[in-house]
């Protein structure tokens, strides 16, 4: 009879070699593995896993002068068409300032500057890939992510 010592050393060693085959055949198969929180195995070549998020603000324009003017323009002008003699100048004057600030209020709203996010993120192959997106709200640096042939990015769960 054989002693149960004498069978582990072979039987370790042939799952050492065998666990190691498995692992090296996977990382050169046709996709990058990525690893999920859970100890799952992802095989995705459009994967990554989210390195750093960069939020930019681009300024707009500000209108509110030209908004002004045309207000004004236009408040005068309605407000010419009501009443007649003194109270007809000063309905235009009323028109004109109600119209100037209500135009400087659209024309200073208007311009407002947009906000988007850069995505800096780790692909399974190593490479960097930046990403601009309008709502990164739900990501989180250390997140897997798909980017998908649009440049749409959506979170692995």
């Amino acid at each position: 009879m054989l002693n149960p010592r004498f069978l582990v050393l072979p039987l370790a060693a042939l799952l050492a070699v065998s666990s190691f085959a498995a692992s090296a055949q996977s990382a050169r198969g046709n996709g990058a593995v990525l690893v999920r929180n859970d100890g799952i195995f992802i095989r995705c070549d459009q994967c990554g896993t989210v390195e750093g998020i960069d939020q930019n603000i681009s300024q707009g324009s500000d209108h509110s002068m030209a908004g002004t003017i045309i207000g004004g323009i236009a408040g005068g002008v309605l407000g010419n068409q009501v009443g007649k003699g003194k109270g007809n100048t000063l309905a235009t004057v009323a028109g004109a300032v109600g119209g100037g600030y209500a135009g400087n209020r659209i024309g200073a709203n208007s311009g407002a500057g947009k906000q988007s996010f850069t995505l800096h993120i780790r692909m399974g192959n190593g490479a960097v890939s930046n990403v601009t997106v309008a709502d990164a709200s739900s990501l989180r640096t250390g997140d897997l992510v798909q980017i998908d042939p649009n440049g749409n990015v959506a979170r692995i769960q």
